[in-house]
């Protein structure tokens, strides 16, 4: 039996835009154009080119200008290439010219990471909301699918029955979307169930978030003994994972692991992915993971502080934890703080710490102890259920509960505590 030959790799030629006009965010760079190829190879490609153009402004039609997309084509041809991909966001207009003038495929960064999720996502959630960015991507591109109409206009029998195809296309697009919409937005009413589900049993949630790349899936693994898939690749994990992380005997933590972050996320996926990226907002604590490793960290640092504050969460207490220092150079100043912690979740170095610092943001002194309750005192009980976690409650002489209790519970109830804790003595017990 004849062995299956691995698909050729496409060859593509990258091109990227330096512009007083375009936004900072959009603007394309040496470091932006390293990432794009990355980017390229995670999509099963390769870069055969680089071409850095800057300019004023965007040319409206080709926007890189005639001159440089000479540049361009005879790199192309000299090349084999039989791809091009634009690190900045182009118009349809602008893809339908280049595509034209170039002879190949051309795409867009926007593109080129949605076909990566479409390659990555597993779960029927992660699907339905990679299909929904590639529709919402697709609507305003649909008028280039019909150029070929633009050349006959006048012509009998082509201009109504192509506009009548556009229209009946854009109108299959639109009632996808919306069924996707209604779809995920029944994925987030689940969600929103499991989360008051974990609220009323008070398991505290942290989240993982950082730029793609950075090591989150190997953290949770290193903290957790799991053996969740973690490759070094860009957005090797797109389906959220949670695991349990039992921190002490009295804090048991669910450790969830999220889509990575990058430049120009675009803000179709953003909104697609809303119903986990909301997470973030309900978590009680996040973990910055940063791959201290990279000369880039603090600009990636800042797309993921961004992002964060776009998606609601600017409020939620974090740590930042530098990963990966078991690469960083040798006599490097590393930054420390308050909220920072250095760890290799390869290695294991730095993880006791870091458990320490989340069990101390979490926990917030809590005892498990016993308590004795008169039945005439029955409201405290109510009250333990609000405010701490009861675990059992035998009714006997008197209501006997253990309960995980925080510190302002026990000192309220003090009294009533037989066991587990010893009540602080007042200063005029001494």
């Amino acid at each position: 039996m004849q062995e299956l030959q691995e698909k050729p790799r496409q060859r593509g030629v990258l091109v990227g835009l330096n512009s007083r006009a375009l936004d900072e965010e959009d603007n394309a760079s040496e470091a932006t154009l390293e990432e794009l190829s990355d980017l390229l190879e995670t999509a099963g490609g390769e870069c055969v080119g680089l071409v850095l153009q800057t300019k004023d402004s965007p040319d409206p039609r080709t926007f890189i200008g005639q001159g440089k997309l000479a540049e361009v084509r005879a790199l192309v041809e000299a090349q084999g290439a039989d791809l091009v991909v634009f690190d900045n966001s182009l118009s349809p207009s602008q893809l339908r010219a280049l595509g034209e003038e170039l002879k190949v495929q051309v795409l867009d960064r926007e593109a080129l990471i949605l076909d990566i999720f479409a390659q990555r996502a597993q779960t029927r959630e992660g699907r339905l909301q990679v299909e929904l960015a590639q529709y919402q991507y697709l609507l305003p591109r649909l008028t280039g699918m019909w150029t070929h109409l633009e050349r006959q206009e006048g012509a009998i029998g082509t201009r109504g029955p192509g506009e009548t195809q556009l229209e009946t296309d854009r109108r299959h697009i639109r009632q996808k979307i919306a069924k996707l919409k209604e779809q995920l937005e029944d994925v987030r009413r689940v969600r929103a169930t499991q989360r008051g589900r974990r609220e009323k049993n008070q398991v505290p949630v942290v989240a993982l978030v950082g730029y793609t790349n950075a090591g989150k899936s190997t953290l949770l693994n290193a903290l957790t003994g799991e053996s969740i898939p973690a490759n070094d690749r860009l957005f090797d994990t797109l389906d959220t994972t949670t695991r349990t992380l039992e921190l002490s005997d009295t804090c048991t933590v669910l450790l969830s692991d999220t889509v990575g972050f990058i430049r120009k996320l675009p803000h179709h996926l953003v909104a697609a992915f809303k119903a986990t990226l909301e997470e973030l907002t309900f978590a009680d604590l996040l973990l910055h993971v940063i791959d201290s490793s990279n000369p880039l960290w603090m600009e990636q640092h800042a797309v993921v502080e961004g992002l964060i504050r776009s998606l609601g969460a600017a409020g939620t207490p974090r740590l930042e934890v530098f990963n990966k220092c078991d690469l960083s150079a040798p006599g490097e100043v590393l930054p420390h703080g308050e909220d920072r912690v250095w760890v290799s979740a390869r290695t294991g170095e730095g993880l006791d710490r870091l458990r320490e610092m989340v069990l101390r943001r979490l926990d917030a002194g809590k005892r498990r102890v016993t308590l004795s309750l008169p039945y005439d005192q029955g409201g405290l009980l109510d009250q333990l259920y609000r405010e701490a976690t009861v675990e059992a409650v035998e009714y006997a002489e008197t209501i006997q509960v253990t309960a995980l209790c925080p510190p302002k519970v026990l000192g309220q109830l003090k009294e009533f505590v037989t066991g587990g804790w010893t009540p602080p003595k007042e200063p005029w017990e001494d």
